[in-house]
């Protein structure tokens, strides 16, 4: 069996010892080194190139985000972020996840060496789910430009709808489900809507405090407006909801409105917000107005989820295998039957708008 070869480039030494001895321990997985900085990585690079990158986003010589950028442009590698939990922190990895890495680990200011040998199960599934990505799609890819437009906010968005366009706007539901290179995706995807678009619900596994961070960077991008979703926030056309890290959000009909539920709860299919959650709420409540679409991810969250939304009448999409960084979400919703059409990544918004 060939173990994953796993290179670690932080300026911690504590966490370069857990992380080691974390991954270490997993028969799957190799430690081939563990560098201060980008430079003495390169070092260990020119030796023998590892299969996975954990990669720290603040050090000397010179940054991670530098370090990334360089390794996408020359030879895409996985790569899974270790990130602390401050604003700037998630500011940055938005970026990083947006220049080609895959996956996110948390870091904590304090209580690190604790905090990281608790986490030891999800550093070992985030390593052998990177050494399964597809980096290559995420080379050179970028969303479509866009034409001077005029940014709407959220606030802009809500204000010009009058009451009786609304009971008429508001039955079309989009609902999306993702997870490992899904921020790319996405990104590609809302992208490439017009503001006449409807509306959006979306979960990516993504922890707490980071969402925030991804709905604003997609606003920036996007002529719909993307926000962090609120409890009890309307789904209006030309806006996208992103479920915010830590929290299940679910759909309900309110009147003649779709309204979101931001809510706590257990893990589903080991993730909050969960895909299968936000799915089969909208399968109550929207049925045949809903579109579901499954995207790039590991795992079979959203399988069951799209399944019912199927079931009760909604059109459902998958990506495809070839545009996917990890086509696993994806093709065990076409196992269980879930999925009408299979489509290329860059066919996924002019899907939305088609009907």
């Amino acid at each position: 069996m060939n173990r994953i070869k796993v290179l670690i480039v932080d300026d911690s030494a504590v966490v370069r010892q857990v992380v080691a001895g974390v991954l270490g321990a997993d028969p799957r997985i190799e430690v081939m080194g563990a560098a201060a900085d980008p430079l003495l990585a390169i070092e260990y690079m020119r030796r023998q190139w590892p299969d996975v990158i954990v990669l720290d986003l603040e050090m000397p010589k010179m940054d991670g985000l530098t370090f990334l950028r360089k390794i996408m442009t020359e030879r895409p590698t996985p790569v899974i972020i270790c990130s602390t939990l401050t604003e700037a922190g998630a500011r940055v990895t938005i970026d990083a996840l947006a220049a080609g890495a895959v996956a996110i680990i948390q870091k904590p200011k304090l209580g690190l060496k604790s905090f990281l040998s608790a986490a030891s199960d999800d550093l070992t599934s985030a390593v052998l789910s990177a050494a399964r990505a597809n980096v290559a799609v995420l080379a050179g890819r970028r969303p479509p430009p866009l034409q001077p437009v005029a940014k709407l906010n959220a606030d802009a968005v809500i204000a010009p709808l009058a009451a009786g366009t609304l009971i008429q706007t508001t039955e079309r539901v989009v609902a999306i489900g993702t997870s490992t290179g899904g921020t790319q995706a996405l990104e590609v995807v809302l992208a490439a809507l017009p503001r006449t678009a409807p509306g959006i619900v979306v979960v990516q596994h993504m922890p707490e405090k980071f969402t925030a961070a991804f709905a604003e960077r997609l606003n920036s991008v996007c002529r719909i407006a993307v926000v962090e979703a609120a409890h009890n926030m309307r789904v209006l056309p030309g806006q996208a909801l992103i479920a915010p890290g830590g929290k299940h959000m679910l759909m309900r009909r309110s009147g003649a409105q779709y309204v979101v539920d931001v809510v706590d709860g257990p893990l589903v299919n080991r993730h909050r917000p969960s895909v299968d959650v936000l799915f089969r709420s909208v399968a109550k409540c929207a049925g045949p107005n809903a579109t579901g679409i499954i995207m790039t991810g590991m795992g079979d969250d959203g399988a069951a989820g799209l399944l019912e939304m199927r079931t009760a009448g909604a059109r459902t999409i998958a990506q495809d295998e070839a545009s996917c960084v990890v086509y696993g979400m994806p093709k065990e919703a076409v196992k269980r039957g879930g999925v009408q059409h299979t489509v290329a990544l860059d066919a996924i918004a002019r899907a939305i708008t088609a009907v």
